[in-house]
């Protein structure tokens, strides 16, 4: 693997205005930075800014409290599913040093008694917050829509009906992480994201404007993600390649650590893991299927597989 860094992102910002105006041509544009990058930048959203800003806000205060109150919210059992994670805990498939960071966990919140309650416990609030669970979970619902258009979009590109995601996400097992990577000491091992691709099916990630990560193209060289500000940059997940056989790929990623000048201060970031429901079969799609692409996967349940890479990263 070569260490070279491109220069420039090469991945063009996709309007979220054409998917009114020519929904066409927006699924034409996103697919074909999927099938080339694993990646997308969408540009324009309708994210509210109030909103966006009011939950980075709240992220700050909540990560600037004391380490023994942000212990408090820490569930020991769970994969780290809800409530906060501290620094030093989540490691990179394959890696030999932990991430240099520290993330706080909500999920989708269910009634009492619902049939998914055991795979996705209650959320947890830090009461020292103001307004915490008000911009917080207002972030997570607005994030849950962008990712339903961005899928309709996909289903679009494969040819699929435009709702064939729908019911197979509408309750899945979305997380909402707030992240924080801490100032980096010279002689810190690890960076603050180690290589490693996601588990889900799409990721929604706000806060990419400071620099640090980086997406590994196909020739080897390490590509820097630098979209316009306030853009929602937007991978493929683990998941939805194994569901498309590989046609739209899960890229290898990283965050890596700041040049010396930047090295004392802190990085911000709100990536939506988007899910599938926990009982949905990822099966690969048959027109996916070809003499030149057999299918390279084995069916599993959304749950069996979420759990098997938690265990892989030690959050489980």
């Amino acid at each position: 693997m070569s260490s070279l860094v491109a220069s420039d992102c090469a991945i063009t910002p996709v309007s979220l205005t054409l998917f009114d105006q020519d929904f066409a041509a927006f699924s034409k544009a996103l697919g074909q930075s999927f099938a080339r990058y694993g990646f997308a930048v969408v540009s324009d959203h309708d994210l509210s800014p109030e909103l966006v800003e009011g939950a980075l806000a709240r992220t700050k205060a909540f990560f600037a409290l004391p380490t023994e109150v942000k212990a408090a919210y820490r569930l020991p059992s769970g994969g780290g599913a809800r409530g906060y994670t501290p620094f030093g805990i989540e490691t990179a498939k394959g890696a030999s040093h932990v991430d240099l960071k520290e993330f706080w966990h909500m999920g989708r919140d269910l009634p009492e008694g619902h049939r998914f309650n055991r795979f996705m416990p209650a959320n947890l609030w830090p009461s020292e917050i103001e307004g915490f669970e008000t911009y917080v979970g207002g972030l997570y619902r607005a994030l849950d829509d962008l990712g339903r258009k961005v899928l309709s979009a996909i289903a679009h590109h494969l040819g699929l009906e435009r709702d064939f995601f729908d019911d197979k996400v509408d309750l899945g097992n979305s997380v909402l992480r707030l992240l924080h990577y801490p100032p980096v000491p010279a002689d810190a091992e690890g960076v603050r994201a180690g290589a490693h691709e996601d588990i889900n099916v799409i990721t929604l990630l706000l806060g990419a404007e400071e620099a640090g990560l980086e997406v590994l193209d196909r020739d080897g060289q390490w590509l820097p993600i630098a979209p316009p500000p306030g853009a929602v940059v937007c991978n493929i997940g683990d998941m939805l390649q194994r569901l498309t056989n590989q046609a739209l790929p899960s890229t290898t990623h990283r965050v890596v650590n700041p040049p010396p000048e930047r090295r004392g201060v802190s990085r911000y970031s709100t990536p939506f893991f988007l899910h599938f429901e926990p009982d949905y079969l990822i099966q690969t799609l048959p027109s996916c299927v070809s003499a030149e692409n057999p299918d390279h996967y084995d069916p599993i349940t959304a749950e069996d597989f979420l759990q098997d890479r938690l265990r892989e990263i030690k959050l489980a």
